[in-house]
Parts: C-alpha cells; structure tokens; sequence
C-alpha cells in the first residue's frame, strides 16, 4: 500500500505507481523526454583538447568530505553545512581549499545559516570565514582565466535563494511567489550556480524548484547550471531551449488529478505530441543531419544520495 501513498516528506522522490496513478500524462511525458534527450547528444560543442576547461561539482555535501576528481575548477552549489555553524562552514571550506583545482568556486545554500543573518546563530555574530583561496559567490560573479585553454575567460555567477521550504533557521529563502530572479542574472555568464534547481529540470515530479528561476534561465541560456538541493534529482540533463521543452515544462506543470482529467485536458495531450515532434526533429538534427546543439548542460550536484544523510553520489564533470 505505501507504493501509492505519497511520500513521507516533499524532498523524497514519489514510487513509480504513486507517480503514474498522480498522472499518467505526466509519468509518461517525462520518462519519454528523458529517453528524447538522452539520444539528442551533448548540449553543446565541447572544445579541443587544447582549449577545453574541466569543471568539478558537487553539493549538499553537509558537513562531510570525499574523493574529488581533480579538474580545472570545482564547483560547490551549496549547503555545505547540516547546522549553518561557522565552524562547519570554516571545516568545509579549509578542505575545498585543500584540493589541487586551480579555482574553487563556492556558494551557499538553505543549511548555510551563518551567510544569511537571518538564520545565523547568535554564537556565530562576531565570526567571520576565512576562504583562503576560494571564490565565494552571492549574488555575485567573477570572471576566471585558464592560460592552458589559450587564455580562454569564464563568467561564473552564484546565487543561493530559494523558494522557501522549511522554518526560520533555513537560509536565503523566499515565499515560493515571490519573484526573486527576474534580470538579476547577468546575460554573459557561462556557468550558472545556484542552490535550487530550475523547476522540472532534474526536480522531484511535484516540482521543489523554483519556476522563475526557470524562466530567467530561459533569458541568460548558460553554458552550463550547476545545482543541487533537491538530493532525489541528482544527475545530469542537456535542455535545448526549443519549442519541445516548452510543452514539456507546460505538462509538468499541471496539477496531478488522476487518470480522468489526462485523459480529457487536449492541451496537455497537444503538447506531448509537441515534446515527441520536437525531440524526434533534434534528433535529427545532431544524429543524422550533423548540426551543432546550442543547449545548456543541468547538473545536479547533490553528493548526499536522498534523505540517507550519506554520500554517495559521485561527483558530476563536464568539460565546456
């Protein structure tokens, strides 16, 4: 019986039956678009060998520390911390500092309460963090040089709001309607960092991200987003920015009412075919006819595997 009851808590992926008896439509529309993009290829060109930059990231490590393949930059989208402590803080980042990357690029997330004053602990007031090397980002970007990629420059900006989930010791959130996002990120930026995931993009079904977010994406069209947050949607998607994924983000954002109401919503069912047409035509595109994508590559970073508490997915690299 637990298979079609709904989860214990918003942040715990749904059974497959639960999801599918939600909405058919939607358990369908999603699983078909994952398969569409998995055949579609990269995202985009990656460069030569000779001016090709590695990207390392990770999140949610919450206090604890791992294996991290070696790259040119890594990247940490958050949540370092379980309490928001500055000695957690201060442990995590001695040790990101400690790895051999050129760069480290950090930003917050919602248990990182000692960045955001209004969750800080009254014991943290007159602490500080030492990031020794590291570049810490809120609400703020840095333009880094890689000299072995022919002097190759990228824009990085970081972000650490998110739609508000929990209680006052949560940091940097905001209620879910409020617009936090319009024309705040700038349009040059190559690599996106933020805690919380775009809505539907490597999110739970019922959607934990945030849907501004999503549409300010939709503006800037970074190289690569790096997030995490949402632990049950680790992984890695390509998002082309077309009219298929347009219907795509429409299904997923009807409300899950159960097998009669898929059945007769048209539009729904209009977009879906949407979603197959689109993606068979991208197909195409880059496996027969030899295009070029120019899409966005989604990591979903979170090492923490669900609500375990525990490490153990691995660290995501992309080479841009």
């Amino acid at each position: 019986m637990l298979l079609i009851h709904p989860p214990a808590s918003p942040f715990e992926a749904p059974s497959l039956l639960f999801h599918f008896t939600s909405s058919p439509l939607k358990f369908f529309v999603q699983h078909l678009y994952r398969l569409i993009l998995n055949l579609r290829g990269s995202a985009f060109l990656v460069p030569e060998p000779s001016s090709r930059v590695r990207l390392v990231c990770i999140s949610d490590t919450h206090t604890k520390k791992t294996g991290i393949p070696n790259g040119d930059v890594l990247i940490h989208a958050g949540d370092l911390a379980n309490e928001g402590t500055a000695a957690e803080i201060q442990d995590q980042i001695e040790w990101i500092a400690s790895l051999p990357h050129k760069y480290k690029v950090v930003i917050a997330g919602n248990h990182d309460g000692f960045f955001d004053p209004r969750s800080r602990q009254k014991s943290d007031g007159m602490k500080s963090i030492d990031f020794k090397d590291v570049h810490y980002l809120q609400h703020s970007g840095t333009t880094l040089t890689f000299p072995h990629a022919m002097n190759r420059q990228l824009t990085f900006y970081g972000a650490p709001h998110i739609p508000a989930c929990g209680g006052d010791e949560f940091a940097f959130q905001y209620p879910r309607q409020w617009d936090a996002w319009s024309d705040t990120i700038p349009r040059s930026t190559d690599v996106l960092i933020t805690h919380t995931p775009p809505r539907h993009h490597l999110d739970l079904p019922h959607g934990m991200g945030c849907e501004l977010l999503l549409k300010e994406v939709w503006q800037v069209q970074p190289k690569v987003h790096v997030f995490g947050h949402v632990h049950a949607g680790y992984g890695r998607e390509c998002i082309f920015w077309d009219k298929g994924q347009e219907a795509y983000e429409r299904v997923c954002s009807r409300n899950q009412a159960g097998f009669f109401y898929d059945f007769v919503d048209v539009p729904a069912w209009f977009d879906a075919m949407r979603v197959v047409w689109y993606g068979i035509r991208g197909l195409l595109w880059y496996q027969v006819w030899g295009g070029i994508n120019a899409g966005t590559m989604a990591i979903n970073a979170s090492l923490t595997v669900g609500s375990t508490g525990k490490l153990g997915n691995a660290p995501q690299i992309v080479d841009i």
